[in-house]
């Protein structure tokens, strides 16, 4: 399915989802008011009746059964809501205001233990109108042979919980509407912020990398999803431009030994033609500027594969050691250029990666402070651990240094300074330590040199920061 077709789709779909949520949830608590409301009332007519029938089954044990005839009596004539029952031992009524015993027990029971029971109590109201309303009751087998029913007329309640259902119907209805409402609203927005992301997906579709979805600043999930797009689309951008920029840089960079090269190869073959010396120093030339290029491609090709896929098989290892093998590597060539070349390595620096790599990269550091610091000058390479528990590797020079404006491009692909584009070199150099630190999870840093050594100039410190490896 097309992204486009989604989006239109997505706001009637979130309607329905919207309604059916709010009805369900309102539906559940509607109901729980209804069965909560009858419950308590069935509780509350139960509790009434069972009082009742204490008053009186404690009149009939202290006083006897005449007394609970009395108190019959007494309680018919005042009326109420309650209904009275005494029957003889032979099933007779002895007294009540009802003609017959509502229900039978189920089976013999013995005395002083009730059998409750709802029934429906036929009635004639003050108009001649036949009522048949619902009522509770329980029968209660007595010592003496008798029989008392103690019941209850509950028919209010159930006019009650009838008038309850239907406003409840009516809330049901209501809530409905208003969830529809509310589906319609939201749905709306979501289609404004889903339409305007169909738009920049459509302009992106088409090649138009300027555009970014529009935010609301309402810090909803539309919001946090077009931050994303936008910011996808910020690198996307980016790595465009830097592709392209590095073609031009490559065309740039690679321009100079391919004439060489062709001209090499061509005077050998104009030699070789000519019967003179053949031509086997251009020949040589010409496999020393290949091998160059070979280099360039074989560095691009190690950054994207570290880009891709992170440090291959990382190991733990002291950086210190890696630390002294580079300095005794590297401090005979500074010594070739007059270069003051100290080391400063602490001990006991365990890291965990890919050795072969950060050496290289560190190579690619002390290779770099030699070559652009003058003859006079001085390189430092330190290895330490910070405060907050990184490991750091470090090389501090006494050349031009970087301005501050440019050491964040310095690090990308293929980029050269002007002041170094005499010296050899395809710009690789810091892209390669950027992406090995990224791979191991760290990072380069860099800020100006100490100016300890001399007028040489203000110097660059480049410090490659390192996790240190887990316990």
């Amino acid at each position: 399915m097309r992204l486009p077709s989604l989006l239109r789709r997505t706001p009637f779909r979130l309607t329905l989802l919207f309604l059916a949520l709010f009805v369900a949830a309102a539906g559940a608590i509607l109901a729980y008011v209804y069965f909560a409301s009858a419950s308590e009332a069935q509780a509350r007519a139960q509790a009434d009746v069972q009082g009742e029938l204490n008053a009186l089954t404690a009149i009939h044990r202290t006083r006897g059964v005449d007394a609970l005839n009395q108190a019959l009596v007494e309680r018919t004539i005042r009326g109420g809501p309650y209904l009275y029952l005494l029957t003889g031992p032979d099933g007779k009524i002895v007294t009540g205001n009802l003609s017959v015993m509502p229900f039978d027990l189920k089976q013999p029971r013995q005395a002083g233990r009730g059998e409750w029971s709802t029934f429906r109590l036929t009635t004639t109201d003050e108009d001649g109108r036949v009522e048949n309303r619902r009522s509770i009751g329980v029968i209660l087998p007595l010592t003496g042979g008798e029989t008392l029913f103690v019941g209850e007329d509950i028919g209010g309640i159930e006019e009650y919980l009838s008038r309850l259902t239907q406003a409840l119907w009516g809330a049901m209805a209501l809530v409905i509407l208003l969830g529809l409402a509310g589906g319609l609203y939201v749905s709306r927005r979501v289609e404004a912020a889903m339409a305007g992301l169909n738009r920049v997906v459509q302009a992106v579709q088409e090649g138009d990398l300027k555009q970014r979805a529009p935010l609301r600043h309402s810090g909803d999930e539309l919001d946090e999803l077009g931050q994303g797009l936008n910011i996808m689309l910020d690198r996307l951008e980016t790595s465009m431009a830097s592709i392209r920029h590095a073609g031009d840089a490559i065309a740039h960079d690679l321009r100079s030994p391919l004439t060489r090269m062709r001209a090499k190869l061509e005077v050998a073959l104009i030699d070789a033609e000519a019967g003179k010396v053949n031509g086997v120093d251009a020949l040589t030339i010409a496999l020393d500027e290949a091998d160059q290029l070979l280099k360039t491609f074989n560095t691009v090709l190690a950054i994207a594969r570290l880009q891709a896929g992170g440090a291959p098989d990382p190991k733990v290892f002291d950086a210190a050691d890696l630390a002294a093998d580079m300095a005794e590597l590297y401090e005979p060539a500074a010594e070739d250029k007059a270069i003051d070349f100290s080391a400063e390595v602490e001990k006991g620096l365990m890291v965990e990666g890919n050795q072969p790599f950060l050496a290289q990269a560190l190579a690619n550091l002390i290779d770099n402070a030699i070559k652009y610091t003058p003859a006079g000058g001085a390189v430092k390479l330190r290895a330490r651990r910070r405060s907050s528990g990184e490991i750091e590797y470090s090389v501090t020079d006494t050349g031009p240094g970087v301005p501050e404006e440019d050491r964040e491009r310095v690090v990308q692909r293929f980029v050269r300074l002007d002041n170094s584009r005499t010296e050899a070199g395809s710009g690789l150099g810091l892209s390669l330590v950027t992406a090995v630190a990224e791979a191991h999870g760290g990072r380069i840093v860099l800020d100006e040199g100490p100016g300890a050594y001399g007028d040489f100039g203000p110097g660059l410190r480049v410090a490659l920061v390192l996790p240190p490896a887990a316990n």
